[in-house]
């Protein structure tokens, strides 16, 4: 994009005066970029950024991660985490606490490394916490791949796997109003742009994919400001983003997993919101069915902030009794999480 195209999206978006437009980034990594590059503060106090469910720890329910201590505290078994999922809290307590009490829970950087720990250390049982949506599960399909090539029956995955199309119906239903979405530019990258592109037919409502730089996101968000009330879609990250998506990724995500009811944090269940295991590779799963129990801390809003209907700030317990060193709720946990990111960039 040319700079002055630039200067002139930037000006139009701060000096816009017409309706209220009220636009949600899905993706947790947008939410952490939009602050990162300080856009709340170019645009008019007309167009409203909303944070949506993309952040996928956010949306975990404490059921899951009650399995995963529960898991941990048995002698011959290791859980395996990312650095987020380890500090949000279950019922009672996080993994990184049930560390502190002797659990056997391990941090790790990449899923395969699980692999590796699992062929080295024939002795103890590995589950991997497979929390994510698109963008992760291909990953962990080699993740299962790798185990049975190898003859790893000590490698299983505590799954909780969302997909983005009902999450968004569910949303549009039962959340705040939303003229606009900056559709998830990771996930996209995997299940295409069409899918994103049929949904702005069904619902009438405006979805523009794009990637994580500033001048990217602006250009997003000065695009759908000007397509409210009309609909519409835009490709605007072509270099990432194919029509049809990655089809070797869908394939082995084809190969391993079928589409299932979802639990997300402070939603319920979702109809055909997950992917689980299929039953031929069952034995590599670690016990994730019926992981639907939510308890969530009392006062804590993260549900209302995921679909939109209130801002992180006005939660009650924002900045004072939740912070990212006291964090309660799983939205001021995460790095892409909404409520970090208002907190560490000070919007209000």
């Amino acid at each position: 994009m040319a700079i002055d195209d630039l200067k002139k999206i930037v000006e139009e978006l701060r000096n816009y005066d017409g309706e209220e437009v009220r636009i949600m980034e899905v993706c947790g990594t947008h939410t952490a970029a939009i602050s990162e590059n300080g856009i709340p503060s170019i645009l008019s106090d007309k167009i409203k950024l909303i944070s949506g469910p993309g952040c996928p720890v956010c949306v975990t329910v404490t059921a899951v991660i009650d399995k995963l201590i529960e898991l941990a505290l048995r002698s011959d078994t290791i859980v395996l985490t990312f650095g987020d999922l380890i500090r949000v809290k279950g019922t009672n307590m996080s993994l990184a606490e049930a560390k502190g009490e002797g659990a056997n829970v391990k941090m790790v950087y990449s899923p395969m490394e699980a692999v590796k720990l699992a062929g080295e250390d024939q002795e103890h049982v590995y589950v991997f916490a497979a929390i994510g949506f698109e963008t992760t599960t291909p990953v962990y399909a080699m993740v299962l791949e790798e185990a049975i090539k190898n003859s790893l029956d000590n490698l299983k995955l505590l799954t909780s796997l969302k997909t983005m199309p009902e999450v968004i119906r569910f949303v549009v239903k039962y959340g705040g109003r939303v003229d606009g979405f900056i559709a998830p530019g990771h996930v996209a990258t995997i299940t295409g742009s069409d899918e994103y592109k049929k949904l702005s037919e069904e619902l009438g409502i405006p979805f523009v994919v794009t990637g994580f730089e500033g001048p990217q996101l602006l250009l997003a968000i000065y695009s759908l400001v000007k397509m409210k009330g009309k609909g519409g879609f835009k490709n605007l990250y072509k270099s990432a983003v194919r029509e049809e998506g990655n089809t070797k990724a869908k394939e082995i995500i084809d190969k391993f997993f079928v589409p299932a009811d979802a639990s997300w944090r402070g939603m319920g269940k979702i109809p055909g919101s997950g992917l689980i295991l299929k039953d031929e590779y069952k034995k590599y799963d670690a016990g994730s069915d019926m992981l639907d129990e939510d308890n969530m801390p009392p006062g804590c809003r993260c549900a209302d902030v995921l679909v939109g209907k209130i801002k992180p700030c006005d939660c009650p317990m924002f900045g004072k009794k939740c912070t990212p060193d006291t964090a309660h709720g799983a939205c001021m946990v995460s790095t892409e999480g909404s409520c970090y990111n208002y907190f560490i960039s000070n919007r209000k």
